[in-house]
């Protein structure tokens, strides 16, 4: 994959590939795992992933309402998509937390 921005979309093949690269990622683990968002921006750039990850967010969001994907804090679905904060995670719906084991 190449280096992108958000509004840079492949004029060869009209596709964008950070958004590839989520779509990819997540039915490759499929249902019940999760990907970091930092995956998806090295699989975009691998020197200039940092650049990318806010790419990889608004295009996560996108998805999540497109309900192609879920957005994911703590194993939960975020309630609302265009204000949550912290650790966050892609996975396909239907992911469910897994309880821990107990000793």
């Amino acid at each position: 994959m190449t280096d992108t921005t958000e509004n840079d979309v492949s004029e060869e093949k009209g596709s964008n590939p950070v958004r590839e690269a989520i779509l990819t990622l997540v039915n490759e683990r499929g249902v019940g795992t999760t990907i970091d968002p930092s995956e998806v921006a090295r699989l975009v750039s691998e020197s200039n992933w940092r650049k990318v990850m806010n790419d990889v967010r608004a295009e996560a969001v996108r998805l999540a309402k497109a309900g192609e994907i879920s957005i994911y804090r703590k194993g939960v679905p975020v309630p609302d998509l265009d204000k949550f904060k912290g650790v966050w995670r892609i996975g396909l719906p239907g992911y469910v937390k897994k309880p821990k084991e107990e000793k």
